[in-house]
């Protein structure tokens, strides 16, 4: 009978550290996605996005008026708010009389030219009211992504469903090294451009192996861009992204599905979100992670 007792103690002191473990792995996933939703919703989040703008070479008006270069027609925005001077490799920004914005919280005044942009400088924010933007490149273009800190799609977003939080989602994962160090990576725009990458990822789902190439972005964590075959139908058309620990002395690592989230393109169509090379398309279906949002 001691012996009996024995077991069965041992056996609920099994099944109870199981279930506190599985407790805390659904706590952790579940923090990670309420970090993932405020990021959203802050002033540099995707839910804000309003405009994306491709400037010519020379002047750019900025405006809600019809025939503007750059027309945001919006009626709280004035009709010319300035204009957007591009020459070289640089962006000048000019004031329309009587106008007052700020740059990177500076208030500018009157009709003096202000560089807004060039090779060493990409991070310039540019606000008026309520509206921000910043000048953006991609390869060879040069644009405007267009802020409204009011914005519809950010008052009235509910949050992202998910697929339920299933531990057999985060798999073991072994990195090989690269046969060379560029990935080639195509963004919506029809841009294709040359990612480090640090490996493939190999790993088994169901008895099946399947590989992932990373790209590695020079933080701390590597990053996969990836499709499935949920894609198009329970989650977003274009693929999703996924970040995970670096590998350690051994090449070992892992994937955790459950973390999968949708690009910025799921929430607006005025981002410019890579896409998964053809590798990177499993055939299979991950039921885990973000499901699909909106209609873009």
């Amino acid at each position: 009978m001691k012996k009996l007792i024995y077991t069965l103690l041992l056996l609920n002191f099994f099944f109870l550290a199981q279930a506190q473990k599985s407790n805390t792995y659904t706590k952790s996933v579940n923090d990670w996605h309420k970090a993932r939703i405020a990021d959203l919703k802050t002033p540099t989040g995707w839910l804000n996005l309003e405009g994306l703008y491709w400037l010519e070479k020379g002047a750019n008006s900025f405006g809600k008026k019809e025939g503007s270069d750059c027309r945001y027609n919006n009626a709280a925005f004035p009709a010319e708010l300035g204009s957007f001077i591009y020459e070289g490799d640089s962006v000048l920004w000019v004031n329309q009389k009587n106008y007052t914005i700020k740059v990177n919280d500076q208030l500018v005044v009157g009709q003096v030219p202000v560089k807004v942009f060039s090779k060493e400088e990409q991070a310039i924010t540019m606000s008026w009211s309520h509206f921000t933007w910043t000048i953006i490149k991609r390869e060879d273009k040069i644009g405007v992504r267009f802020r409204n800190l009011k914005a519809k799609t950010l008052v009235n977003f509910k949050g992202i469903e998910r697929f339920p939080i299933d531990a057999n989602w985060r798999v073991k994962a072994s990195m090989v090294a690269p046969s060379q160090n560029l990935l080639m990576i195509t963004n919506i725009l029809g841009q294709t451009t040359a990612q480090k990458t640090a490996g493939k990822l190999i790993f088994v789902i169901q008895n099946k192996e399947y590989s992932l190439d990373v790209i590695d972005e020079g933080g701390p964590k590597f990053f996969i861009v990836f499709a499935d075959e949920t894609a198009g139908k329970t989650t977003y058309g274009a693929g999703r992204f996924i970040e995970i620990d670096k590998p350690d002395a051994l090449g070992n690592t892992e994937i955790d599905f459950n973390i999968a989230y949708n690009p910025p393109c799921a929430f607006t169509e005025f981002a410019t979100c890579p896409l998964p090379p053809p590798q990177n398309r499993l055939k299979l279906s991950i039921t885990a992670g973000e499901k699909n949002y909106g209609n873009h």
